[in-house]
C-alpha cells in the first residue's frame, strides 16, 4: 500500500502535521532520485524487509489457533523456535505456569461484587451490610490487583496451565549492555466488546471528544468501580450507591462470559506482526551483528491473559539484567496504517515511559522518514508494563488506525491479508535502527 493510500481509514481525521510527513515509500523514492541518504536506504532494502516473506510468516502463524496457555500456543512457540533454527540461530523455550485468561478473574470479582450488593440491599442489619461491603471491597481490590504489573491475587486461586516463552540471543554473550525486544505469540479471544463498529460508532457520536482524546477509553474503570461502589455504599449506608454498584458489577458478567465463550482470533496484527519483526531482526543481525551489545529476542506466551508470560520472564531473569545497562523494546500490533510510540499506559494507574527512550526512538523515526502518530496513551496494558514498572528504560512500538486503536483489534478480521505490510516494514527498520544506535552509544 504505497504512499498516502495507506491512510485508507480516512486521512482527514489525522493531524495535519502528521499527514504532511512523507511516507516511507515517498521517502524511498526521493532517495532513489538522488537525495541524501539514498545509499543507506538501498542498503536497508534487504531480504528481512521482503513483504512476501512477511506475508508467508503471518499466514502460517495465523493458521495456528493459539489462545493463551493452550496447546496451540505451545505449537506456535515451537514454530517460532523452528523459524529461528532455519536462520541458523539457536532458540530455547522456557515453560512457565499461567492461568491463561482474564475473563475468569475479572468475572469472578464482578460476580462477587454483584452478590455482595444484593446481600447488602436485602440485609436488615448494619452488621450484615458491613459484611457485604467487606466482601465487595475485597472483590474490588482483587480485580485491581489483576491488572499488570500487579500481584494478580484472584487468579492465584484459579487453575493453571503451561505457557511458553521463546528466547533467541544474539551478539556477544559477555556484552556489558543488553537490548531485549519483546513480542508475544498468543492470540486474543474475540468478544462483542471488540466489534470493529464500536470504535467507529463512538468516534462519530463523540466526535469532538474523540478527536481531542490522546488516551484510550478506560474500559476497566467500571469493572473495579462496580464492587468499589457496592463497598462504599454498604459501609456508608448509601443504598442508591450500593444499587448502582450492583448494577455495574452485574452488567460486567455477561461481557466477560461472552469473551470467554468465543474462540481466539487469527491474531495476524496482534501479534503475529511483532513475531515477524523478531524474525526479521534475527535475519538482519545474523548478517551484520552488534559489536558490544547482547540482543535478546523474546516472544512471550499468555500476553493476552494480562502478560503472564512476561511476568514469569521477569521473575526468572530480571535479577540477572542490570537496570542501568538493559533496554526493553516492546513491539505489539504493527500492522495498522500508522506507527505510534506509547507515551504511557496502564489499566488504572498511568505509567509514563521514560523521556530518554522516547527521545531516542522519536529521533530515529525522524531520521528514517517514518511517521508516528503523536502523543498517545493506552488505558490498557502491553508486555512493556512489566519492565517499565521494574525500573528498566522501556519503549513500546505499536500502530493505530484513525480511531487511535489497532486495526481489527481482537476480532476475526485480524488476518494476514488485512495487515499493512508497509507499516510493518517501517517498524522493522525503526527497531533495527534502535538496536544499532544503542550498540553505538548507550542512552
Amino acid at each position: 500500500m504505497p504512499g498516502a493510500a495507506r491512510l485508507r481509514f480516512g486521512a482527514a481525521s489525522f493531524p495535519r502535521a502528521l499527514r504532511e510527513v512523507p511516507t516511507s515509500e515517498e521517502h524511498r523514492r526521493a532517495e532513489e532520485r538522488g537525495s541524501p541518504g539514498g545509499d543507506a536506504a538501498r542498503e536497508q532494502a534487504t531480504a528481512h524487509l521482503d513483504r512476501t516473506w512477511m506475508r508467508e510468516l503471518l499466514d502460517e502463524l495465523s493458521a495456528i489457533e493459539r489462545p493463551s496457555a493452550s496447546e496451540g500456543e505451545r505449537r506456535a512457540a515451537e514454530w517460532i523456535a523452528a523459524q529461528f533454527a532455519q536462520l541458523g540461530l539457536e532458540a530455547r523455550i522456557e515453560t512457565e505456569r499461567a492461568h491463561g485468561s482474564y475473563w475468569w478473574p475479572l468475572g469472578a470479582g464482578s460476580a462477587a461484587g454483584a452478590l455482595a450488593g444484593l446481600a447488602s440491599l436485602r440485609s436488615r442489619s448494619r452488621l450484615g451490610r458491613l459484611a457485604a461491603g467487606s466482601v465487595a471491597a475485597a472483590a474490588a481490590a482483587g480485580i485491581a490487583s489483576d491488572f499488570p504489573p500487579g500481584p494478580r491475587w484472584i487468579r492465584r486461586l484459579l487453575p493453571e496451565r503451561e505457557t511458553r516463552n521463546v528466547i533467541c540471543e544474539l551478539g556477544p554473550a559477555d556484552a556489558d549492555r543488553t537490548v531485549v525486544v519483546v513480542a508475544h505469540h498468543d492470540a486474543a479471544h474475540a468478544g462483542l466488546l471488540f466489534h470493529p463498529e464500536v470504535p467507529a460508532r463512538l468516534s462519530r457520536v463523540f466526535k469532538r471528544f474523540w478527536d481531542r482524546a490522546e488516551t484510550s477509553p478506560a474500559m476497566m474503570f467500571p469493572v473495579v468501580g462496580g464492587p468499589a461502589a457496592v463497598a462504599a455504599g454498604s459501609l456508608l449506608g448509601i443504598r442508591p450507591l450500593t444499587r448502582l454498584g450492583s448494577i455495574v458489577s452485574a452488567a460486567a458478567i455477561p461481557v466477560f462470559a461472552d469473551i470467554g465463550a468465543r474462540s481466539s482470533v487469527p491474531g495476524a496484527n496482534d501479534n503475529g506482526t511483532a513475531v515477524a519483526l523478531l524474525l526479521a531482526l534475527a535475519r538482519a543481525l545474523r548478517e551484520r551483528g552488534t559489536q558490544g551489545t547482547r540482543v535478546i529476542l523474546l516472544s512471550t506466551g499468555s500476553e493476552e491473559s494480562f502478560s503472564e508470560g512476561m511476568k514469569a520472564f521477569g521473575e526468572r531473569h530480571f535479577g540477572s539484567l542490570p537496570r542501568a545497562s538493559t533496554f526493553f523494546l516492546c513491539v505489539d500490533t504493527l500492522g495498522s496504517p500508522v506507527l505510534n510510540v506509547l507515551r504511557g499506559e496502564g489499566f488504572l494507574k498511568m505509567w509514563e515511559y521514560t523521556a530518554e527512550g522516547l527521545a531516542l526512538i522519536d529521533g530515529l523515526a525522524e531520521e528514517l522518514g517514518i511517521r508516528l502518530y503523536p502523543n498517545l496513551r493506552l488505558r490498557n496494558g502491553t508486555d512493556g508494563l512489566e519492565p517499565l514498572a521494574a525500573g528498566y528504560p522501556t519503549v513500546v512500538l505499536g500502530s493505530v488506525t484513525e480511531y487511535k486503536a489497532p486495526a481489527n483489534y481482537h476480532w476475526y478480521t485480524d488476518t494476514a491479508e488485512n495487515v499493512d505490510y508497509d507499516t510493518l516494514a517501517d517498524a522493522i527498520r525503526l527497531s533495527e535502527a534502535l538496536v544499532r544506535r544503542l550498540d553505538e552509544r548507550w542512552l
